[in-house]
């Protein structure tokens, strides 16, 4: 059988229990907290994220929009509502979001969808206390590419995004979409060259006034590195203000299931990010 580095599921013996510790972890966090659910952002079945509110009311509250993985293709954001514990224990709004889901959509599609979630936010999240330019944002593996582009412009664009975060944190994500088409990923979605072309993060430009933490797990394949340090070179040329971290022990899925548990590394990652959108 052929090494596929980016094959998630070959490669952590737990997937599936830890998959299954994510659903029990967000249904805790939904047991503790309120979620205002199924807010339409677009038109697509979709095109939907949920809020989580801290408790005693108030206004200019920090926001913080996260974007799960999946390859583009997978997942829903009900099994990540666990990241808002540590967004709500900062005392921020916490924003999880879904979207279309490749090979039924394209990359285009998905980045768009992204921004349009971001852009709602901005226009409504003052109706549940939130600040929008206190906006700060993450996302898992598929989702830190998408996330990135709440703060980069593609190559055939004409400008940044009008709604920027003031800071992301992009977990074990992918931003040179070319390995991919050689993974087994690509007869599920099919990328094409125009999407290569167009939707690699190193490719695209940066805003200067966005911070980037890029962050990868000390136990995840060596393409996870890759990609954040040519993000990391890529940025820092274009005088974005960016930090690379790998997290000692960290596998590409128990490295997102610590965004929400207290305590540690990834947790503290997240709610130094947000502490930076509250400047």
């Amino acid at each position: 059988m052929t090494f596929d580095p980016f094959k998630i599921r070959a490669l952590v013996p737990q997937f599936d229990a830890l998959s299954e510790g994510y659903r029990l972890a967000s249904a805790a966090t939904r047991a503790r907290h309120p979620v205002e659910a199924d807010l339409a952002y677009g038109d697509g079945p979709r095109q939907r994220l949920d809020i989580f509110v801290p408790p005693g009311g108030g206004t200019g509250r920090p926001v913080h929009m996260f974007f799960h993985g999946g390859y583009w293709r997978a997942n829903d954001r009900e099994n990540f509502h666990f990241v808002a514990d540590t967004v709500l224990a900062a005392g921020a709004i916490a924003v999880i979001v879904e979207y279309t889901l490749m090979p039924g959509a394209r990359m285009a599609q998905l980045v768009d969808e992204a921004r349009r979630a971001a852009a709602w936010v901005s226009t409504h999240i003052g109706a549940y206390g939130g600040d929008a330019g206190r906006l700060t944002a993450s996302g898992h593996s598929a989702g830190a590419h998408l996330a990135s582009y709440l703060a980069q412009q593609a190559p055939h664009e004409h400008g940044l995004p009008a709604t920027r975060p003031k800071a992301l944190l992009l977990v074990s994500g992918i931003y040179d979409l070319r390995p991919i088409v050689l993974s087994f990923l690509q007869p599920e979605i099919g990328l094409t060259a125009e999407e290569v072309a167009a939707f690699s993060p190193v490719d695209a430009r940066q805003a200067p006034d966005t911070a980037l933490t890029l962050v990868v797990g000390g136990a995840e394949t060596e393409p996870f590195h890759l990609q954040a340090q040519d993000l990391a070179f890529a940025a820092h040329k274009r005088g974005a203000p960016v930090e690379r971290l790998t997290v000692s022990g960290q596998d590409h899925m128990t490295i997102v299931r610590d965004m929400g548990v207290p305590g540690t590394r990834m947790a503290d990652l997240l709610t130094e990010t947000i502490a930076r959108g509250a400047l």
